[in-house]
């Protein structure tokens, strides 16, 4: 069958991304001619690669979306030349692809008798959700549509473009091209078929609903939205995103690695961390013998020892590294430096150097960043782990005890689990960092992970050139500041040439630069390519688990319903509504003085009625 493929491309960059790249290179091997539309400019390297794969190169205007986009490419290749094929492709960039051989899906879909055929399809949504009224009919989607000549050279589907309004949203596209194209010529009497029939599924859009089973009955597209879309939506429908990615992995040759390059790219961190559950539990007490390829690499402990008293401790984790490691101390006078020499003396399973800093402002941040910027960017090391002697005597004794167990168990647990980390990195390359999660027993990190950072963190991501929209609410972040890292993930902000005067802060606290870089080390990661894991042992996760349940629990108990988006929409209301009355209080303490208390009388009045 001589086909042709007209593939709609956006990015806001200008980047086409891998899975573009050889989506187009498998799909060569069944079609003629590959007529690449994009709705963006594209950069000079994606063009390149981007020519050596297809026939013809068409950038437009962004207007009309991806409607206007077949439109006039059909315009522009030619009516007449477009009749010549047997069958015409409509795709664009917004699934990964193929999964599964493109020559499963073309040569089942050869055997149908019909006319124009889908991948996917959505049914029939009563009322229609964009105008309240009516039906939004059964419709095959507009990501993957394939024409027959019969249809191809038919003068309803010439009437159905030549006649196309211009489109101005979303909205429109819908009601104007996707939802009304298989209805309009199903009516005109053209027979049609669908790859994944929702008939044969169990909700109205499995594409999107049940993306684990399309995968896991080898469906050859994965839909990019369900990765990003809003993490509240995804829960509220129990949507499992992650088992679709997990079977991607157990049950097809595609490059995992590059779907990861492609979110990593486009989506904010907190969305992928929800979406895909980023959060390892991994086993302390059983592991698999060391691979050939991890038994190569280099690996370092970076350790800032301000408490000498905990270097016992300290050491104690650097043991449970299953390699050969090289140990970088840094202190902050010399005579703290010979008592770790001394207490260091005879030590024979690892090679270790004490490095005093020039001075103490920003304490283990600034040793990390300016006094060890030399064993990160030239050290040849593949994995480092960043300690620090952490006392937090300010939080008092339990609370500091538990988040130092929180950071160091998570970390360096045992033998087995520090050999399970290692091999994490070796089996997922696009893991940049691993740290434990958001500390929050005992502390009141959940929601306020920013506390007073942000709006410096913003300016100093802006300095260092980090190119990644920071998340609004609640960072990912490495609290407490140990964390196993790729020196290549941060080379940034090592890279950067940090001075001793950026650390000189008058107090030591939220909004200093410390905390600020605590909080970019993620960031970083995910600028240079690379996503951040939070990693924990199962005992660790037991206890976050039941806690974090106990606090969901009783802050959910508080509303009328246990539907997370309706509390949102309450606590959202009421925080705009209580905004509002302080806003109207301080306006007319302001402007009426005089007024001010007699209206507070006034109040306090009522409130005892």
């Amino acid at each position: 069958m001589r086909r042709v493929a007209f593939y709609l491309f956006y990015d806001n960059d200008g980047v086409v991304d891998d899975y573009i790249v050889y989506k187009l290179r498998k799909l060569r091997a069944h079609v003629d001619t590959i007529f690449f539309v994009s709705n963006s400019k594209i950069a000079t390297g994606s063009l390149e690669k981007v020519e050596q794969l297809v026939d013809t190169v068409y950038c437009r205007e962004n207007t009309g979306f991806d409607v206007w986009a077949y439109k006039e490419s059909i315009e522009k290749f030619g009516w007449e030349e477009l009749r010549q094929y047997d069958e015409a492709l409509f795709l664009n960039y917004t699934f990964y692809a193929p999964i599964f051989p493109f020559s499963e899906l073309f040569d089942s879909m050869n055997e149908a008798n019909v006319d124009f055929w889908g991948v996917s399809a959505h049914n029939q949504i009563s009322p229609n959700p964009f105008t309240g009224k009516g039906d939004l009919p059964f419709h095959i989607q507009s990501h993957f549509i394939a024409v027959r000549n019969k249809m191809l050279c038919s003068d309803s589907f010439y009437k159905y473009w030549h006649e196309m309004p211009m489109i101005n949203s979303y909205e429109e596209s819908i009601l104007k091209h996707e939802g009304r194209f298989t209805q309009y010529f199903k009516d005109l009497g053209f027979q049609c078929a669908v790859y994944l029939d929702p008939a044969t599924y169990n909700t109205d859009h499995p594409v999107f609903s049940e993306i684990d089973l399309t995968i896991e009955r080898r469906s050859p597209i994965l839909k990019r939205r369900p990765f990003f879309h809003d993490p509240v939506f995804l829960e509220s429908q129990a949507i499992d995103v992650k088992r679709a990615l997990d079977f991607v992995r157990e049950k097809s040759d595609y490059d995992e690695g590059l779907i990861w390059k492609n979110l990593i790219r486009t989506t904010p961190l907190r969305t992928i961390y929800t979406n895909i559950e980023q959060l390892s539990i991994l086993s302390d007490s059983h592991a698999n013998s060391i691979s050939p390829g991890l038994s190569l690499k280099r690996v370092a402990v970076i350790a800032h020892i301000y408490y000498v008293d905990m270097l016992d401790e300290i050491m104690d984790l650097v043991k449970n590294i299953p390699l050969v490691c090289s140990l970088f101390i840094t202190t902050d006078s010399e005579e703290k430096k010979t008592q770790i020499i001394n207490t260091l003396a005879g030590l024979s399973f690892c090679d270790f150097s004490v490095l005093v800093c020039a001075s103490n402002f920003g304490r283990d941040t600034s040793a990390l960043f300016i006094t060890c910027r030399d064993v990160v960017l030239q050290g040849g090391f593949d994995y480092i782990c960043r300690l620090h002697s952490k006392k937090s005597p300010q939080d008092g004794w339990a609370k500091a005890s538990m988040f130092k167990r929180h950071l160091f168990e998570n970390l360096l647990s045992s033998n087995e689990y520090v050999t399970n980390v290692l091999e994490m990195f070796e089996a997922e390359p696009w893991v940049g960092v691993a740290m434990p999660p958001a500390v929050h027993i005992g502390y009141p990190t959940l929601g306020h992970g920013w506390f007073l950072n942000r709006e410096r963190a913003v300016d100093v991501a802006s300095k260092i050139g980090l190119n990644v929209p920071l998340d609004i609410e609640t960072p990912i972040a490495t609290y407490g500041s140990m964390y196993w890292f790729r020196p290549v993930a941060l080379r940034k902000l090592f890279e950067h040439e940090w001075k001793w005067s950026d650390f000189d802060e008058e107090r030591y606290g939220d909004g200093d630069l410390p905390h600020v870089l605590e909080r970019l080390i993620t960031y970083c990661a995910q600028d240079a390519g690379f996503i951040s894991r939070c990693i924990m042992t199962p005992a660790q996760a037991s206890k976050n688990y039941v806690k974090l349940e106990y606090k969901v629990q009783a802050l959910s108990s508080c509303f009328p319903s246990g539907d997370l988006r309706e509390q949102m929409q309450i606590a959202r209301t009421a925080r705009f509504a209580g905004g509002v009355i302080v806003s109207l209080k301080r306006s007319i303490m302001f402007r009426f003085p005089r007024l001010a208390p007699l209206l507070r009388s006034g109040y306090r009045w009522a409130l005892k009625k």
